[in-house]
């Protein structure tokens, strides 16, 4: 889909890299300018997912002659990503300006957890403190137990990478109309706070409270994860009275008093604690089986290589072994097709042919 763009990445960590790889996976051409000393993989591999569909070059952006390879990269360029402090790039005199000087039409993407400017824009942080602080951490946990969300997916992601991609593609689109660039500010604390328009557009009904454990989502015993004999975990989501009714009969419930008031906060604990005790009886395997193809809205947890075997997640191919890896499949599809990931390069593996494609091998 984005075939003809191309961007250069300033190699970074996190939601950049995962910003820069989701504009491969669409199709544009990424180089990723990296450090010559750049540091080791996690886990001590050699080849970095982040890096899939791009080619690579490792650039010293402090030494004249590689300077000129990234500026006559950035002259043709569409797009750049950079995930540094603010003020970095500035330093190194690679800001917005200097990069419009040499490119009128780049959409210059910033990928920062606090943002270029406020009291905590200079100051370290990752996922976990920006999204406590824009209020999308609140509800991510039972009453009185500590917030806890999946590591880098609220913030990271959801908050950074998705954002910046979505801020690059409404530029690009811009650029394309205006020969005008422009500067994409992506802050980790403004995403994810923005995420949380659909829950705030439930509090003028009633259905969203400030005290946790009392709304509609976080609080009643239909909405839960619960553990299983085996150690396993299920989850439960009947929200809507038809798929709680179809729960109830699952279970063998229907009818029972205690759960018959199912938007009744008087009622939730009571139904909460003999659902716990229910689902401790039996293993992961044996709730799966119950709940398969009906509409409880019920579904096993699953780690992701269990995820890569269930039937519904195998037959759409989400997952893939490729490069020695289980990797994600590029998302969305585009005419129903599931795309194989890319390539995952080396360091610096395309150093020869970029520097010929800039005419300066």
């Amino acid at each position: 889909m984005l075939e003809g763009l191309k961007i250069i990445e300033i190699e970074g960590i996190g939601p950049g890299p995962f910003a820069a790889m989701m504009l491969a996976d669409l199709g544009a051409e990424v180089i990723c300018v990296q450090r010559p000393d750049g540091p080791p993989l996690a886990g001590g591999g050699t080849h970095n997912l982040m890096d899939r569909g791009k080619r690579t070059i490792a650039l010293d952006l402090k030494a004249p002659d590689d300077r000129r390879v990234l500026e006559a990269l950035i002259t043709g360029a569409d797009g750049l990503i950079e995930g540094m402090r603010p003020g970095v790039m500035e330093r190194l005199g690679l800001g917005p300006a200097e990069c419009h000087a040499l490119n009128p039409r780049l959409v210059y993407g910033r990928m920062t957890g606090w943002g270029q400017d406020g009291p905590r824009a200079p100051q370290a942080g990752h996922d976990l403190n920006y999204i406590s602080l824009s209020g999308a951490l609140w509800y991510a946990s039972l009453p009185g137990e500590p917030p806890v969300t999946p590591p880098t997916l609220v913030g990271d992601i959801g908050g950074g990478a998705l954002y910046l991609v979505a801020g690059m593609l409404a530029g690009l689109l811009q650029a394309a109309r205006s020969a005008k660039g422009t500067v994409v500010d992506a802050a980790i604390v403004d995403g994810s706070a923005h995420m949380m328009a659909l829950l705030m557009s439930m509090r003028p009904g009633g259905s969203f409270t400030g005290p946790r454990g009392a709304s509609i989502l976080d609080g009643p015993h239909w909405t839960r994860s619960y553990a299983c004999a085996d150690g396993g975990f299920f989850s439960v989501q009947a929200l809507e009275p038809k798929f709680y009714a179809i729960f109830l009969d699952r279970m063998g419930l229907t009818g029972d008093p205690d759960f018959a008031r199912q938007m009744d906060p008087a009622a939730w604990p009571r139904a909460t604690e003999r659902l716990t005790t229910l689902f401790a009886s039996q293993p992961r395997d044996h709730w799966t089986a119950l709940f398969a193809g009906t509409d409880a809205c019920a579904a096993p947890v699953l780690t992701p290589d269990e995820a890569a075997a269930d039937p519904h997640l195998s037959a759409r191919g989400t997952w893939t072994e490729a490069q020695g890896q289980l990797q994600p499949r590029p998302a969305p599809r585009f005419d129903g097709v599931a795309r194989d990931p890319a390539e995952i390069p080396l360091r610096d593996q395309h150093r020869a042919q970029i520097l010929a494609d800039l005419g300066l091998a």
